[in-house]
């Protein structure tokens, strides 16, 4: 089994759940030491401690930081305590940026002539079937999936709370939690002198970045800055060793994905674009990312990767 070098840490931004979790459990199973940042409630330490355990027990050294990884504050309580930790011969040969915090707000309310309809339909069959309207709504996701295409009149996302709309506060704190802070930590790891010598930088993106999905204009907008910020840093930073890339995953059932009204619908139309018949995995994309890690994936260099099983081949 493919082992890294025993100085080689991942320092992995948005660590505890998600893509961030599985990428931090597969390195860590072949001998990177682990670095997350995380920003969790306590109640939810309950659930993440014994995953945090599973990358103890692999043998590698793990560092954790539930702080605020968009403030300056949090960057450095996070750097001052890597730095003593990688010792003198430890440096950071993976960074990657995983932060699933942002708005999902609509910019203008909904039809209400089509929302109420839809509402109705819905309300109407799970009072004659005698099933709550998310149990039903599951059901005809879950058969919209399976190929069953006339339900794809009701397969559809439920609404959003319309009182809410996306303001201007809303869009810089997505773009700047999702897209442009990488940069920041970027410029901080390098000033410190912590890179190793041909690090590799990830930022994860999604299909919104081009398609336009209800509810995600504050999502697809920091993505796509992120994009552009990972270009920049692939061409600026190349002189000293660094590679950037975006890794596009396709519709993954993860915690942030859950957020997002009409998940479900998502999921189950993923599902029959996919030549596989399946939506990917956290797994599909860590073991990727394993991939992008290895000496021979140095010259990858400002790229879009998509990580889907080709689902966006049918698209």
């Amino acid at each position: 089994m493919t082992r890294f070098d025993e100085n080689y840490w991942a320092l992995i931004l948005g660590g505890s759940s998600g893509f961030g979790l599985a990428t931090a459990k597969k390195l860590s199973r072949h001998g990177m030491n682990i670095c997350i940042v995380h920003r969790d409630r306590k109640g939810a330490m309950k659930r993440i401690e014994p995953e945090f355990d599973e990358i103890r027990k692999t043998g590698v050294q793990l560092l954790t930081y539930n702080v605020n990884a968009l403030a300056a504050e949090g960057i450095a309580t996070v750097l001052d305590g890597l730095k003593p930790a990688l010792g003198q011969n430890g440096v950071v040969r993976m960074l990657m940026h995983s932060i699933a915090y942002g708005n999902l707000k609509l910019l203008v309310s909904q039809d209400g002539s089509r929302k109420e309809s839809q509402q109705q339909l819905i309300a109407k069959i799970s009072n004659e079937l005698g099933v709550n309207n998310e149990k039903l709504q599951a059901v005809i996701d879950e058969n919209f999936a399976a190929g069953h295409a006339e339900l794809a009149n009701i397969s559809t996302p439920p609404a959003y709370n319309d009182e809410e709309l996306l303001h201007d506060e809303d869009f810089s704190l997505t773009v700047h939690s999702m897209g442009t802070s990488l940069a920041t930590w970027v410029q901080a790891i390098f000033e410190r002198k912590l890179f190793s010598a041909d690090a590799r930088i990830l930022g994860m993106t999604s299909e919104g970045n081009e398609v336009a999905w209800r509810g995600y204009a504050a999502v697809s907008a920091a993505k796509v800055a992120l994009e552009a910020v990972v270009r920049a840093i692939a061409t600026e930073y190349a002189p000293y060793g660094l590679r950037a890339n975006i890794i596009q995953a396709g519709v993954t059932d993860t915690p942030a994905l859950r957020l997002i009204p009409g998940s479900q619908h998502l999921k189950a139309t993923a599902k029959t674009r996919n030549p596989f018949n399946r939506i990917t995995t956290p797994g599909d994309v860590a073991d990727f990312i394993f991939l992008m890690c290895l000496d021979e994936a140095g010259w990858a260099n400002g790229n879009i990767i998509r990580v889907d099983g080709g689902e966006h081949i049918s698209g």
